[in-house]
């Protein structure tokens, strides 16, 4: 646990810490309460689906270009402004009269929000140093999953008994006020770049720029191909969990703080594992390895019956993901230039989100014609092929780039 201690000794770490958790269970709150108020008023998958995919299109359509703006602003100021901007979008749902009008705000929330993540990706090596982070991004694996599954178990509470959907959004826009509220405390330079905004002519051109960091390493390449083939198959997941659960297997809504509670507990022991222990683990064994184990336990799903084997599942999973996102968080930030971080950031977001995207919207047609459980076996299998395909790809980096890979690798055993 020493490591845990060195990093929460370090007053700025944790003041990002707390605004992510605060933010974090916000985010989960609302999105979850949106789930299944859609699900109760349409009853449709393709419904649902669309509330994920207006989240997640903001990250193709904006987080690209809002990269490259981060990299030009101070990063503090980004991330408050975001804040209090969400905050009040947020607050909007209350007035919401129709679902489409419901999908507009979603999607400026994400929007919003393509600023903010690829801030506090360059913020974080700024504030711990590099042997550290494997072990930080971790821990912040460990507790976004948390604050995501306290959301959603509290969300899961108010929709299924209480049947009530306003308070969750006034508790969001409270826990944007807390984040924006951290992050002006931290005390970090969190100005661009000496010369990030003297590296191109112009936005296209820096976002060129962007783009050819992660394509130009094998090491990135490796990282972003694994992650947008994983979230390919992911996201049909992502969009029929609530009516495979709801619907086929007949669960209410108040079993999910269960089910999320199962993937929290996996997540919380495999991160914490990987906090403590991250000096003795390679970054990239840890993605490809927990990529295949993902993909197995997601095929898994096309088999559950019951909430005992969904509990299972999801604390399985808990432990295969939890190692996965910290290790790709941390090649990204230990191979990308300092001036470039948001840009190659929102790049590795925009190829995972289009995945996502391009997931989501063929979900709902593939299980009407063949069953969800069907293409819960298929994505499983699309799963696997990414982490052997990412297998592939970080060993050619490492014959093709052998001086680098302590680098990339912490100098960690084999």
């Amino acid at each position: 646990m020493t490591e845990i201690r060195s990093l929460l000794r370090i007053q700025d770490f944790r003041r990002l810490w707390t605004a992510q958790v605060v933010s974090d269970f916000g985010d989960s709150l609302t999105l979850f309460t949106l789930l299944f108020l859609v699900q109760r008023l349409t009853g449709d998958e393709t419904a649902v689906a669309t509330v994920l995919i207006a989240s997640a299109l903001p990250t193709l359509v904006v987080g690209l270009v809002a990269g490259v703006w981060v990299d030009r602003w101070n990063l503090k100021r980004v991330m408050v402004v975001s804040d209090l901007v969400r905050a009040g979008l947020v607050l909007c749902l209350l007035f919401v009269q129709s679902t489409w009008m419901l999908y507009l705000i979603v999607f400026l929330v994400a929007a919003t929000g393509t600023f903010f993540r690829p801030a506090r990706q360059a913020l974080l090596p700024r504030v711990v140093s590099g042997r550290q982070l494997l072990s930080a991004n971790s821990l912040n694996e460990v507790t976004r999953v948390v604050a995501y599954t306290s959301g959603t178990a509290v969300s899961g509470l108010l929709v299924g008994m209480a049947g009530a959907f306003a308070p969750v959004f006034v508790i969001d826009a409270a826990t944007f006020l807390v984040s924006a509220s951290m992050v002006a405390r931290v005390a970090t330079g969190a100005d661009p770049t000496p010369g990030g905004e003297q590296v191109a002519a112009g936005v296209l051109s820096e976002l060129v720029e962007g783009l050819r960091v992660m394509i130009g390493s094998r090491w990135l390449s490796g990282v972003l191909v694994g992650a947008a083939l994983a979230m390919f198959g992911l996201g049909a997941v992502n969009g029929l969990i609530v009516p495979f659960v709801v619907g086929e297997i007949g669960l209410s809504e108040s079993w999910f703080g269960l089910l999320e509670g199962a993937q929290a507990l996996g997540v919380v022991v495999a991160g914490t594992l990987t906090a403590v222990l991250s000096a003795r683990f390679r970054p990239s064994n840890l993605i490809s390895g927990g990529l295949v184990t993902l993909g197995v336990l997601v095929a898994g799903f096309s088999l559950a019956t019951g909430v005992v084997g969904l509990t299972l599942l999801m604390l399985a999973v808990g432990l295969a993901v939890a190692p996965v996102q910290a290790s790709a968080s941390t090649i990204l930030q230990r191979e990308a230039p300092s001036r470039l971080l948001g840009r190659a950031a929102s790049a590795l977001s925009a190829g995972t989100t289009g995945a996502q995207v391009g997931s989501l919207a063929i979900a709902g047609a593939l299980a009407s014609v063949l069953g969800v459980r069907t293409v819960f076996a298929v994505a499983g299998a699309v799963v696997v092929l990414a982490g052997l395909i990412s297998l592939f790809l970080f060993g050619l980096a490492r014959r093709r780039e052998p001086g680098r890979a302590p680098s990339v690798e912490s100098e960690a055993p084999a």
